[in-house]
Formats: C-alpha cells, structure tokens, sequence
C-alpha cells in the first residue's frame, strides 16, 4: 500500500496491521510525524509536537509486543488531542495568550486512557480562543485551514482534530463539544466525531488551569475516519475516572437494532430557527432514502412533543450560564451591564448571551427543570424511533472570517446572508437534553466541500 494511503485507513486497520506485524509502530508513527511535517506547515493543525517522546513510546511498544507483552487495542497507535486537553510537559493555553506559559504538570483522564489503551500521543491540534468559535484560529497558534479548501475554515472548536484526521496526520482524536465542537468540524472535514451522552467520558484535565469542575453541557469525545474507530474510541474512553471510580462502572447498552429491517429513522432537514442550506439538506435526505431502500423504516415527518424555538432559547440560556464558570470578571461585568440595559424586547445572539451569562442561580434552577421536561419529551420519542437523522450545521464549511464581533458575522445559506449564530441550534438541538450524537460523512456539495449528516439518539444509547 502507498505510503501516504496507508495513513489513510481507519484507526481499527492500523491497529490490525500493527498486530499482524505488517508495521511496526515505529514505522507507523514515523510516517505521520514525516506527513505532520509535509502538510502541516499549509493547514496548522497540530500545534504542539512531542515527536521526541513519540519515537521513545514508539520503540517501548515495538520492544513491548516482541515480548509478548500488550498494552491494549490501541498498542503503538500514533494520535492527536485537541490543545485543550492536558498532557504533562506540554502547554495547554486554549489559545489564550494569558495561558501561553501554562505547561501542564498532569494529563487529563480521557488522554491518559488512551494513553493507557497503548496510544502514543504525538501533539497537541489547534482552536479558536477559548474554545469559543466555529473557526479555529488563535493569536498563540494561528489560523488552521481546512485540508479541502484552505481558504475555508474547518470548524471549530475541534477544528484541529478533525483536520489531522482527516489528512492521516493523525489515526484518532480526542475532541470536545459543548456547542457543536466535535460535530461541526467532523462535518466541514468529512470525518465522523462522537458527542457521548453528557457525563459518561471523564472531562477532568479538560479544561482552563484555574477550572477544575466540569462545565455543564460540555463532553468530551472522539474524532475518527470509521465509525468502527469511533467504537472502539468510546469503549475505551466511557467510564468514571477519579474517586467516582471507586464506586460506580458505566455499561452502555447494545443498539436496540441488529439490522437495518429493525431500524426506526426520523428525518429532520430543516428548522425555522436555523435555515440549512439545501446541498447539506439533499445529501442527509438520500442518505434517509438509502435508509429505506435497505428496509429502515423511515419518517420524515416525526417530531418529539417540543417546541424548538423555546428548545434553542433554553439551549443558549443555559450554554451560556454554563461558560460564565470560565468568563473573566471584566467579561462577566461588561456581560451584565449588556443584559440590565437591552430592551426587554431585544432578541439578538449577543444580548440573549448576556442574559444567559448572568442570570441568577433562582433562575437557572427553573430553566433547567424545564430542560427535564424536554428530556422526557425526548425519551417518550425514542420509544418510537432509534434515531433522528438531522444537520449538523446550516452550511458546508464557511470561508475564513475573523473580522469584527464573532457573533454578528455572516456565513451564506441558499443565497443569502444569515448570521453564523444560526449554527447553534443544530448543536443544541442534541446537547441541552445530553443526548448523544454522531456526525457521519455522506457526501458532498456542488462547492466540493463535505457533508455530514448528525444522528442522534437516546440517552446512553451511545453505541
């Protein structure tokens, strides 16, 4: 196999050939920090190298199998995780140049798994400041490109990841998500990426060094090129970490279907609150139709009992109550003044935000046994249906734009000019209730670029 399509393949056939003894993981990870090395100076995915100890693990693990000996399913695999996870000796800034000397001194819980499952981390990739973008540029590390059109971004905040996975830069990743940020990228990169239902993969060591609470809503997960990687990524990374592991063990139930005659599909394309552009609505709707062809049961017209208008404004509610455990106090006051003096009537992004960010905890406590009821409307829609096949985001992936406020920037929908705001409905539409979520590669648009469909499922309905 040529050299550069072998990197190419799935994480689960690399792992295969590593263990067949088609490849030794010295080999393996010589050819991705070689490719790293090529194509990394155009698209600036991988930010941080640790290529020096990635050739120390990679001689440990070759070493270690001619022994006899095995760490676990990812034996000698050479990975990437998003910069924002921890790995000891290695800066964790989250783009912040306030943070640019923050080294960290431990590694996060998802990365150590990983590490722990026989993977070698061989860098840190790339996102927008503080997680806080569909884009992934920063004043620390600079602007990635997306590997199918660089003057197009890849997403965000997971951006990084999914550009090194989708080039062979890197076998797996580890991403996060709390508006979008493993999904989105996923889509405007054509790789699969897995938002794990809220709570189930560790996010300790994820996250600004003076934060050490999880952030509502956030989860951490994986990014791959199959959604066999993605499998095998969460039966490694689900489970408690830290003193709850003491107690309790996670045991995600099997799919509730064994072949596509049993399977239950709704179809969601389009939402008054988020317009999605029709060559990302044409590619999910024959990927349904596909579906139906192979004997799914397939409903296009199957909606859970919500109201998604009050399901966004919660989502941005209570996204945003959950970011004020990282906002600084300047941007917390600058937030609240915003807030006391908008129009009551005033339904913009930004102002909306505010609110959110500064509600009062009596208030929280009531939006989120409304967030309750909305679950239950979820789960008695599961009854029905397996999944719900729906956008990721409105648009293929965007050009670069890092002019002026983020929130009143632009991106094109059918002709026509819709704030990129639009984008978080599509991300909430799964996140505010936990539910998880897989964005798959389906096809892509006349603009060349890739497509992704988001299938979301029950709670814990994860495999």
């Amino acid at each position: 196999m040529a050299r550069d399509a072998l990197l190419l393949r799935p994480a689960t056939d690399l792992a295969a050939r590593l263990a067949r003894g088609e490849l030794t993981s010295a080999e393996l990870v010589d050819r991705q920090l070689d490719r790293i090395g090529r194509l990394n100076p155009v698209l600036n995915a991988v930010v941080v190298l640790d290529a020096a100890r990635a050739r120390e693990r990679a001689a440990a693990a070759d070493a270690a199998r001619a022994a006899g000996t095995l760490w676990g399913p990812l034996h000698g695999l050479g990975v990437t995780v998003k910069e924002a996870f921890d790995v000891a000796g290695l800066p964790t800034t989250y783009g912040d140049p306030r943070f640019r000397d923050n080294v960290a001194a431990t590694t996060a819980a998802a990365v150590q798994r990983l590490i722990d499952a026989g993977a070698i981390v061989l860098g840190k990739t790339n996102v927008p400041l503080n997680l806080a973008d569909w884009q992934s540029y920063n004043e620390v590390h600079g602007t990635t490109s997306n590997p199918w059109d660089t003057t197009r971004t890849p997403g965000g905040s997971s951006g990084g990841s999914a550009v090194a996975v989708a080039t062979g830069m890197s076998a797996l990743e580890l991403g996060s998500d709390i508006g979008g940020s493993i999904r989105n990228p996923a889509h405007c990169c054509g790789v699969f990426g897995h938002k794990p239902t809220y709570g189930i993969v560790s996010a300790r060591g994820h996250g600004l060094p003076h934060i050490r609470r999880p952030l509502d809503i956030s989860v951490c997960g994986p990014l791959a090129r199959s959604a066999a990687d993605l499998r095998l990524a969460m039966e490694i990374l689900a489970g408690p970490a830290g003193r709850a592991a003491r107690a309790w063990r996670l045991e995600l139930p099997p799919p509730g279907f064994h072949d596509l005659a049993d399977l239950r599909v709704a179809v969601v394309l389009d939402d008054p609150n988020a317009e999605v552009d029709t060559a990302v609505q044409d590619q999910i709707a024959a990927a349904a139709d596909t579906l139906g062809r192979h004997g799914a049961t397939v409903d296009d017209q199957a909606r859970p009992d919500l109201d998604t208008a009050e399901l966004n404004e919660l989502y941005i509610a209570l996204l945003r109550a959950a970011t004020a455990q990282v906002a600084d106090d300047a941007f917390y006051a600058s937030s609240t003044e915003l807030a006391a003096a908008a129009d009551p009537a005033d339904r913009r992004y930004a102002i909306r935000a505010a609110r959110g960010l500064t509600m009062s905890h009596r208030r929280w406590l009531q939006l989120n046994e409304r967030r309750a009821e909305l679950a239950a409307a979820w789960e008695r829609f599961f009854e029905r249906f397996d999944v719900v096949l729906c956008p990721p985001a409105v648009s293929t992936a965007p050009p670069h734009d890092q002019d002026g406020d983020r929130n009143a920037r632009t991106i094109v929908v059918n002709g026509a000019q819709h704030l990129v705001t639009d984008q978080i409905f599509w991300a909430g539409y799964a996140n505010l209730t936990g539910q998880p979520a897989t964005v798959a590669p389906v096809g892509s648009g006349a603009d060349g670029l890739p497509v992704g469909v988001q299938i979301i499922g029950p709670a814990y309905g994860d495999h």
